[in-house]
């Protein structure tokens, strides 16, 4: 009796085991399919120090831009950080928020995104492939790098940016 509780017990530990590293292993494909996603949907072309001068800083990749977008009529924009920093990125950001954010344009805090940010052509995002992008942007070492405020449209911008002109 005593060696079917210890079998018992063994292969109890084992399907446990078996278990963690399938849990493990689909965060891992989940982080990786975040990566590719965030790549092919070029976050880092906008969210990546130094991107928008054409010279990346790897050291800033998805920390955010000290170069923005000016739109007429709206102000001027600084793509933000997307690292888990607390205090500059979206650290204090649930995936929940990420995948809201991404898929409506809608920050935790009710703001709306940049208009430059095409939300829209991500909103149609699987369930999967949204929560994999926050899996991904939570996955990344936290960087401190605080963007320049918006500039309102009436504002003067507080740093270098890009004109966007609408036809």
């Amino acid at each position: 009796m005593r060696r079917i509780f210890v079998a018992a017990g063994i292969s109890a530990f084992a399907l446990c085991l078996a278990a963690g590293s399938a849990s493990t292993a689909r965060a891992q494909d989940a982080v990786k399919r975040g990566k590719y996603l965030a790549a092919i949907m070029d976050c880092g072309g906008c969210h990546t120090g130094g991107s928008l001068a054409g010279k990346p800083d790897p050291k800033l990749h998805l920390a955010g831009s000290d170069i923005g977008f000016g739109m007429p009529g709206f102000g001027v924009f600084y793509p933000p950080n997307l690292t888990p920093d607390p205090e500059s990125g979206l650290g204090r950001w649930s995936e929940a928020d990420i995948v809201k954010a991404v898929r409506t344009g809608v920050r935790p805090d009710g703001r709306e995104l940049a208009p430059v940010m095409p939300w829209r052509s991500y909103a149609t995002l699987t369930d999967a492939d949204a929560r994999a992008l926050a899996a991904y942007l939570k996955s990344l070492p936290p960087v401190a790098h605080k963007v320049p405020p918006i500039a309102g449209a009436d504002g003067k911008a507080p740093a270098p940016y890009l004109a966007v002109v609408t036809p």
